[in-house]
């Protein structure tokens, strides 16, 4: 059984920094990571990747021969991608052993809330390897300081979380630079429970260009309430403490938390249902408690014969 993380997120969310950060802090606690890059339009990469798309296919190669552009171009690399799965199993399976994966993807946002070919990638590499992936969704926290933008961060978050059907984690990068952008109209917990949008509205009133979508914008608000799928967890990728916080929830979301531990399903239940505090040598206290305990049982048991 392997782990991993599918990063996505729109252009500029951040995705290309984070797996840099994300595996430095992932070696850091004693992991083996590998980065796959299936970016074809990610040229400087700043980690060192296990395997790169660019082998495969080039976008800039794609948009010369089929005169596409940008975005056309890595829909047709992510079609083409899906038809050659294969050739991305045999890179990945030398790595399945005890590697942890991060998969950069394109910051393209129709290719994870409306094209299939992306999801088709996850979903056979999810059954023929027998991986265990989260899907982090990293929006820029700079969009809470615009309660239009934040909107459209939402429906985006939520058509996405719906379409990839994978466990799911949104997050608001950069979350150091967001005073930066001026101060916010509410607390930064009103962002990040995304519960009581209503309030919203004020503000989107205060902007003439949001003002007359007022009833667009209350049924997107309603929406996304009526789900009630959508929250944020926040994110320094320069802060050790910050990206422990959130490995924490990934593993918990993925089950990493449960590799390794041989326990009954009520033991199970009750680590699902604890408050996510992650001790990364928990596995192996645990292991060694119910090591004795099997051989505790196993003595009661020649001492009966």
């Amino acid at each position: 059984m392997v782990f991993g993380q599918v990063v996505i997120g729109p252009p500029g969310s951040g995705k290309t920094t984070y797996c840099n950060g994300m595996s430095q802090f992932l070696q850091l606690i004693g992991r083996k990571v590998a980065v796959i890059n299936l970016d074809p339009a990610n040229d400087a990469l700043p980690y060192e990747c296990a395997v790169n798309i660019e082998d495969l296919i080039k976008l800039s190669d794609v948009m010369v021969e089929h005169g596409l552009g940008p975005n056309g171009g890595l829909v047709y690399c992510m079609d083409y991608l899906e038809k050659n799965i294969d050739w991305l199993e045999a890179k990945l399976k030398p790595l399945i052993k005890d590697h942890y994966f991060l998969f950069d993807f394109p910051g393209q946002v129709e290719l994870f809330f409306l094209h299939s070919s992306t999801k088709n990638v996850i979903m056979k590499l999810v059954k023929k390897l027998n991986l265990r992936l989260t899907a982090v969704h990293l929006v820029d926290a700079h969009l809470c300081s615009d309660p239009g933008k934040y909107v459209s961060a939402l429906l985006l978050s939520l058509s996405t979380m719906l379409h990839m059907e994978l466990p799911h984690i949104n997050v608001l990068s950069k979350i150091d630079l967001i005073e930066s952008y001026g101060k916010l109209a509410f607390n930064l917990d009103f962002y990040t429970d995304v519960e009581n949008l209503s309030y919203l509205q004020y503000s989107l009133d205060q902007d003439p260009r949001s003002a007359k979508y007022r009833k667009l914008t209350k049924e997107i608000c309603d929406v996304v309430e009526d789900y009630s799928l959508v929250n944020f967890a926040t994110l320094d990728i320069q802060d050790k403490e910050s990206v422990g916080n959130l490995v924490k929830l990934i593993d918990k979301s993925n089950g990493y938390i449960f590799a390794g531990i041989e326990a009954s399903a009520v033991e199970f239940s009750k680590v699902a249902v604890g408050p996510v505090d992650w001790d990364y040598y928990r596995v192996a206290a645990v292991q060694e408690k119910y090591m004795k305990d099997d051989e505790n049982f196993d003595d009661d048991e020649h001492s009966g014969d």
